[in-house]
């Protein structure tokens, strides 16, 4: 046995081969509730389910960071009901994942009810952590967003290109983020394995050479019934085949509110000489149209210009008229005929 060996190593060696064997199990019943209709989770389906799937951690902590941290990854009465049936889920796959790592790794006996220890240890380091881990993850993040942005913002970097601007900013502040989380992750692995250490120490030495533990972890993960077994599991798959098939046709039709889509009439099929004989008769019609627009200017036209002959005409014999008047007005009366 390594009796040295690092606890993030300890922690990762454990928890990493948990999550990916009660993976399966909790994603046919994700699945499953997705089609019954009783989760609703956000954009953010993937940190969803990574928060889910890895309830050996989380189990506490969700909880925790939706009411006290005001944050959600989701709705409805799936998510509670996921995470009731992920405990035994975790405590069984942490229960063959200890045995394996205590046997084949540490050369050590595995103790009585090692699968629940192994659990609420997590479970509570995972309640502690995974809340300061979402904090400073966010805070770093939008730290980051704003001093990238604050940036760009600047006079030398304005004049470079969005396509540009958008990868190199995407690029600064995730890598700084991913940074940060990858070590706040291995500062929570350590923290499990310090606190499984305990267990460890505690367990007796296995009494068989290294062939015998070999051998003797080969017939743990043997079923003694073969047969039962390949027949629990069809039963299994075959009853949630058929309860996903029968709920999904009824939600399927009726996405959710946010996520509904506005109703598109789809186009007419398109018709080539239908639409030749319409444009035609529009062209001519059109045509027609601007005929009738000429004759009506030009109707227009003569009617002005004979209102103004008309005009000239009436002011010329007014003229007329005055300067007559006026002639008859200065002409000297006739003298009288003297008498005879």
């Amino acid at each position: 046995m390594n009796e040295h060996i690092p606890p993030t190593k300890l922690g990762f060696g454990i928890l990493w081969p948990a999550f990916w064997t009660g993976l399966p199990i909790k994603l046919a019943l994700a699945v499953l509730f997705l089609a019954f209709g009783i989760v609703d989770f956000e954009n953010r389906i993937a940190l969803a389910f990574l928060m889910l799937l890895a309830s050996p951690v989380t189990v506490f902590a969700l909880p925790t960071i939706i009411m006290g941290l005001d944050s959600h990854i989701g709705e409805g009465a799936g998510i509670p009901l996921l995470f009731i049936l992920a405990v035994p889920i975790d405590i069984w796959a942490l229960k063959i994942v200890g045995r394996t790592f205590f046997l084949e790794r540490l050369r050590r006996e595995p103790p009585g009810w090692l699968g629940l220890t192994l659990w609420w240890k997590s479970a509570l380091v995972g309640a502690i952590f995974i809340p300061i881990l979402w904090v400073v993850e966010g805070a770093i993040t939008q730290g980051g967003i704003s001093v990238v942005h604050s940036m760009f913002a600047s006079d030398p970097l304005k004049g470079i290109p969005v396509a540009e601007r958008i990868s190199t900013e995407l690029t600064l502040w995730g890598t700084v983020s991913s940074v940060v989380l990858l070590l706040l992750l291995v500062v929570g692995f350590s923290l499990v394995g310090r606190l499984i250490r305990g267990t460890v120490e505690s367990a007796g030495h296995a009494p068989e050479n290294y062939q015998g533990l070999i051998t003797r972890w080969d017939l743990m993960r043997v079923p003694r019934d073969q047969g039962l077994m390949l027949t629990v599991l069809s039963g299994v798959a075959v009853l949630l085949s058929v309860l996903f098939w029968s709920y999904l046709p009824v939600f399927t039709p009726h996405p959710h509110d946010c996520c509904k889509k506005p109703e598109v009439e789809a186009a007419p099929p398109f018709k080539p000489l239908e639409t030749l004989n319409k444009d035609e008769k529009m062209l001519a019609h059109l045509a027609a149209q601007v005929e009738m627009l000429v004759e009506q200017r030009a109707k227009t036209e003569r009617q002005k210009e004979q209102s103004k002959e008309k005009g000239k005409a009436g002011k010329e014999r007014a003229e007329g008229e005055e300067v007559s008047e006026s002639l008859e007005a200065t002409e000297p009366p006739p003298a009288a005929a003297a008498d005879p």
